[in-house]
This record gives C-alpha cells, structure tokens and sequence, in this order.
C-alpha cells in the first residue's frame, strides 16, 4: 500500500516581543508571545529534501519583529490580521496563515491619582489571547479570549442534589466558595471590527456574570457566562470556556473545640474539578 503525506504545518512558536510606543506624555509597554504556524504544498520538503518552498521559521520570527514598529501599535487582534495577510501576500505555496498571539497585562503605575509615565507593575497570571487564520482565498477567521483569569467569589454558590453511592463523602452546601482559573475563546463573525472596546465589554460581561450569577454548580454559571456572552454580543458566533474548579475545602476545627463557620479552609492546588463547555447560537 502506498503511503502518502496527509496533514502538515510547520511555524515559529513562542516568539517573544515586547514593544514600548512612545507617546508625548507617556509611553505604553506591550509584551506578547507569537506564533506562526503555515499550511501550503510542503509534500516536497518531506518526501525530497526540497526545501525550496519552505520559508525558513528563521524569517518568520524576524518578520514578527519587523513588522511590529510600524504596526504592533494597536489590539493584537488588528498585528495577528498583518502577520498573517504578510505571509499568505508573499507565499503562493501558502494555502493557509495561523497567526496566535498572548499578551501578557502591564498596566502604569499610579501615585496619588495619576499614572505614571513610564513605569509598570505586571497583570498577574491573566493573559489576552487572539487567533486568526487566513487562508489563501481570503476566508478570514478571528478569535479572541483570555486564559490565567483568577475568579473567585464566597457567596452565591452551592452543589446539591448529586448522585451518592459508597464512595460519596462529599457533602452538600448551598455556601461555598467559588473559585476557578477561567479560560475563554470567542469566534467574532467577522474579522472587521472595533476589537478593543468590544474585548472589554465581553471581559466585563464575564465577571459581573461570575459575580452575580446564583451558581448552582461550575457547569451552571460557566452557561451563564457563555450565554450572556452570545446574548449581548452579535458580534461573537460561539464562545468555549474552561472552568476548573479550585477547591477550597472547610477545615475541621473540632479537635480544637471550635466551630468553622464556612470562614477557615484549606486551598488546594491538586486534584481539581475540570469543567468545560461549548455555547452556540441556536
């Protein structure tokens, strides 16, 4: 039986940039990690050693940094739409450009009411993330989202009504903490779109969601979430979310005569709950 070559893509991953505009008054300090990942003919470089169509990751890495002065001046969604038109623009073996970016968050220091102009404290583990995917025919598909996102809130949450057989020793609550590392990714419908103000709305849609939701379990408000989502947004065609559940578990002070009431708890890294979810429109 004769073997052939099916799926391939080759790319530069994780190419670090960090990027300071300048402004009269202030500067911005932006830090991301791109990566590129090419579909096209490639059958050659495989079965031959011919690598006269592979554009070396070398080039790709150092395109990113090119690039980046004159247009790394906006939302990474907007530089992901350049990389990728770039290499599909130069490459005609190209038949597909992936493009991800992850923005790590800085924001300006702030002293007795005003920002300073040139220094920055980190945005914790919270990341932004966009990916589009171009391909030679000029179908264009965005996404955005986050991942690294802390969320926690200690009311407004309880898991009761579960199946229980002998290995059940979990007790129902109608109080507990609520407390998951949030990751989210949306599909906009269309790749034309005022990225910025529209990624903030959907972020804060997300917490007051959290926030206000009566959860009933993760899988209960991760819906909530997702459904607002696609309620107040036309613009988002699906949304996928990862909630893991990080468990916060009430310690038991009887051994040392007293009472917890649901205010003592042990954190726990591992093992966690794992919930994941896909919301579309109907």
């Amino acid at each position: 039986m004769p073997i052939k070559l099916a799926a391939n893509a080759y790319g530069k991953n994780a190419v670090n940039l960090s990027r300071v505009i300048r402004h009269a008054d202030h500067h911005e300090f932006r830090q991301v990690s791109v990566s590129v990942q090419l579909t096209g003919d490639f059958d050659a470089a495989h079965t031959l050693g011919d690598n006269a169509l592979i554009l070396p990751t070398d080039t790709q890495k150092n395109t990113v940094y090119a690039l980046a002065r004159e247009h790394f001046t906006g939302t990474i969604e907007a530089y992901a739409l350049v990389l990728a038109r770039h290499f599909i623009a130069r490459n005609p073996q190209l038949s597909q450009a992936r493009i991800e970016i992850l923005e790590h968050g800085w924001q300006r220091m702030n002293f007795d009411g005003k920002a300073h102009s040139h220094s920055f404290t980190g945005g914790g583990s919270e990341k932004r993330r966009a990916v589009v995917v171009l391909t030679a025919e000029g179908t264009c598909t965005v996404w955005a989202g986050l991942k690294g996102l802390l969320l926690l809130k200690t009311a407004g949450s309880g898991f009761v009504g579960y199946p229980k057989d002998e290995f059940t020793v979990l007790p129902e609550t109608t109080d507990r903490i609520l407390a998951t590392e949030c990751e989210a990714e949306w599909e906009y419908t269309s790749a034309d779109l005022d990225f910025e103000p529209l990624y903030q709305k959907i972020r804060t849609g997300l917490l007051r969601t959290f926030s206000e939701h009566q959860s009933l379990s993760v899988q209960h408000t991760l819906y909530a979430i997702g459904e607002n989502m696609l309620e107040e947004n036309a613009e988002v065609k699906e949304v996928s979310l990862v909630m893991p559940n990080k468990h916060h578990i009430p310690f038991n002070l009887t051994p040392f005569g007293q009472e917890n009431t649901n205010e003592v708890f042990v954190a726990t890294d591992a093992p966690f709950g794992y919930i994941t979810g896909t919301l579309v429109r109907g």
